[in-house]
């Protein structure tokens, strides 16, 4: 039999690897001309690393990517976008996490209407995986955080030294036909799992996020090392050193890339400055800055640390406008009437001098004017030069406010918790960050900056990255309806979709009500994701037709693109020459800032959950009070007042089989007992597992 039929029996069997089919027939260059003669003669197709012959049962099969995996099963989610395939554990074919795969589809599902099969082939595999060090029949193994549940045996001769309950990253070794089968070798160690400093560390590794730059990307940016503005680089640039310029940020805040001034006018209006770092400036297309501040796509903030997009030359250095120092900014100009309404904007290349680095909470304190505060001489002095600027900035925020309330746009009540972590790396405090009055103002002044530079966009007809955020799709809607209806709390929707006005009064209507969270909670979920494109589609939740991000190139990559742009606009460049140069750009930094944004939310979200399940670990058997935030067939979920969320499981809840109604209430049939969204319980802190983030409660 020639070398070509034995390929093609092998692959009428199974799809296979080339690897593979060298091992079974012994050898390689053969095999692969073999290969490269079926390929082209169109009796097998290759597909990323596997072939598989043409015809039959294999031209059915569908490219997939594995998104779950358990002990007795696992999802696939289809590359076409038609939702995910259930695998059961018998087709898993030792698929893992993040595996490309191939999968057939059964004809005859177990439940009617949904979608099953197998792994016929893994296509690409994914190989590195980080979890817990453990033991399995007397052998190191790692459960991934992926797949809790799975074991990886690690090799002996692999396991760089590892021990039970460390955080450790492994790479797949040999793969085998099954989970079991397969076998790891530890590529890093990360520290003790019940701590979360290591387990943070464990997270960035898994999503290829590193504080460490390229050595190409550290040798421009030691060129900034210690720089200040020459004076050569002033000329040209509207000087605006002698205005009252001043940041305001959190104590902590070392990337301060925006500023502001405001300036009461005789007819009772505003000019207000919206001053922000020229980091277009220094970060030039082409670079080996640029190329790497686009991979990150934006910041990244944990803990009391941050993974910058760029160096800490620039981030913290040359770009951030810190106090005192003479600072290349590119600044929106605005005029607003008395009512506070825009009247006029212009963008412009500045230079600026910041007179003092303003914290929130200090500026507070000022803004509430308690001048027996003991503190509050020492801070009047801080900021003389700035001072006399907050009251005009309060009767302003005041005014955009309402113009904001009136325009229909979403006032969301959301929880952030702020932790508190000790110099050691440990969380040692959780509480609930309440923003005031100086952070609603910074947010308002930027807000309509960036709404004034969207505006210059669409009107030039330049290439863009605007902001977007699009209504409630259908199905949305109906789940929302669903919470709404169970919860008792009365709406209504003229259209499909729900107005941003319609969902206003909702929201007005639950304030200061029990289940104001559980509204709030309900109405943001069901809103779609903002993101960015580069077609002007509106931000729904803001209620503005056009919307970008202009004031944070220090930390969002999608804002240097911005300024990227917006310069050649306010140095006179034609549109036309702007859209040749940007016009494919904008649409791939669009894309790339999104996937990046989601990406980092992910991780913020998951190292914040292990900090809060390090800080109740110290507090196992304690009791607090909370509000059912979440019900599921599982059990519920109770937010503690300092924003820490943990799960009741239902087997502590439940004598009998459970009845979930809606997604709201669950209840137990035998007793009689329910609870529900908004439910106030007091619950007992029952286990806190800081290498996953999860913490569990059971009714005090």
């Amino acid at each position: 039999m020639s070398i070509r039929s034995k390929i093609l029996k092998e692959l009428e069997k199974k799809p296979r690897r080339a690897k593979e089919l060298k091992e079974r027939l012994g050898s390689d260059k053969k095999v692969q001309r073999a290969l490269e003669e079926l390929v082209q003669g169109q009796k097998v197709r290759q597909q990323g690393e596997v072939y598989f012959a043409q015809g039959g049962r294999q031209d059915t099969l569908l490219p997939c990517t594995m998104v779950k995996i358990g002990r007795t099963f696992g999802f696939a989610a289809r590359q076409d976008g038609e939702g995910d395939v259930f695998i059961p554990g018998r087709g898993l074919l030792g698929a893992m996490p993040g595996d490309e795969v191939l999968v057939r589809l059964f004809e005859h599902p177990r439940v009617e209407g949904s979608q099953e099969g197998e792994v016929a082939a893994v296509v690409a595999p994914c190989n590195s995986f980080v979890g817990t060090v453990c033991r399995e029949e007397g052998r190191l193994a790692l459960e991934p955080d992926a797949c809790p549940g799975l074991r990886l045996v690690i090799k002996k001769s692999a396991d760089g030294g590892a021990r039970e309950g460390e955080k450790a990253a492994v790479v797949i070794l040999e793969r085998g036909a099954c989970h079991e089968e397969h076998r790891v070798g530890v590529a890093m160690r990360f520290g003790r799992a019940e701590e979360a400093k290591p387990c943070v560390k464990a997270l960035l590794y898994a999503a290829g996020m590193s504080k460490q730059f390229p050595e190409k990307v550290r040798a421009e940016a030691r060129a900034f090392e210690g720089a200040e503005p020459a004076e050569a680089e002033l000329a040209g640039r509207l000087d605006l050193r002698g205005l009252p310029i001043f940041t305001i940020d959190s104590d902590s805040t070392r990337d301060i890339d925006d500023a502001v001034s405001l300036h009461s006018l005789p007819d009772g209006g505003y000019e207000l400055g919206v001053h922000i770092a020229d980091v277009s400036y220094y970060v030039r297309p082409g670079s080996e800055l640029d190329a790497e501040a686009m991979r990150r796509g934006s910041s990244v903030y944990y803990g009391d640390s941050v993974v910058p997009m760029l160096p800490r030359q620039l981030s913290n250095g040359i770009c951030s406008l810190n106090p005192q120092k003479t600072r290349l900014a590119f600044s929106c100009l605005m005029r607003l009437d008395a009512e506070g309404r825009l009247l006029e904007h212009r963008f412009v290349k500045t230079v600026i001098h910041s007179r003092v680095k303003g914290v929130y909470a200090e500026i507070d304190l000022l803004l509430a004017g308690d001048t027996g505060r003991p503190e509050y001489a020492a801070l009047a002095a801080k900021y003389e030069k700035v001072l006399p600027q907050f009251a005009a900035m309060q009767q302003l925020y005041a005014k955009r406010a309402a113009l904001r309330a009136a325009r229909g746009a979403l006032e969301l009540e959301t929880s952030e918790g702020k932790l508190e972590i000790d110099p050691e790396g440990r969380c040692v405090g959780v509480k609930r960050s309440v923003p005031g009055k100086s952070a609603g103002m910074i947010e308002e002044f930027m807000l309509l900056a960036n709404e004034c530079a969207a505006k210059t966009a669409r009107a030039a007809r330049l290439p863009f990255v605007y902001r977007v955020h699009e209504a409630p799709d259908p199905e949305r809607r109906e789940k929302l309806t669903a919470l709404l209806a169970a919860c008792g709390v009365p709406y209504h929707f003229a259209g499909a979709a729900p107005t941003a006005q319609e969902l206003g009064a909702i929201l007005e209507g639950s304030r200061g009500t029990p289940g104001e969270h559980v509204v709030h909670t309900g109405v943001l979920r069901s809103m779609s994701k903002a993101r960015y494109d580069a077609v002007p589609l509106g931000h729904f939740g803001l209620a503005l037709a056009d919307y970008a991000h202009f004031t944070s190139p220090i930390r969002r990559y999608a804002d240097l693109a911005v300024h990227r742009i917006l310069s050649e606009y306010a140095a006179g460049v034609p549109a036309a020459e702007t859209t040749r140069r940007w016009g494919g750009f904008a649409g791939e930094a669009a894309k790339q800032a999104s996937a990046r944004e989601q990406a980092a939310m992910r991780l913020e979200r998951a190292a914040a959950d292990r900090y809060k399940a390090e800080y109740m670990h110290g507090r196992l058997g304690q009791q607090a009070d909370g509000l059912v935030c979440g019900v599921t067939a599982h059990g519920i979920f109770v937010e503690l007042e300092n924003t820490v969320e943990g799960m009741v499981p239902v087997e502590g809840l439940c004598t009998g089989r459970p009845l979930l109604t809606e997604g709201v209430r669950l209840s137990d049939p035998l007793t009689g007992r329910s609870w529900a969204l908004g439910d106030a319980v007091r619950i007992t802190v029952a286990g806190a597992n800081v290498a996953l983030g999860r913490v569990e409660f059971a009714l005090a």
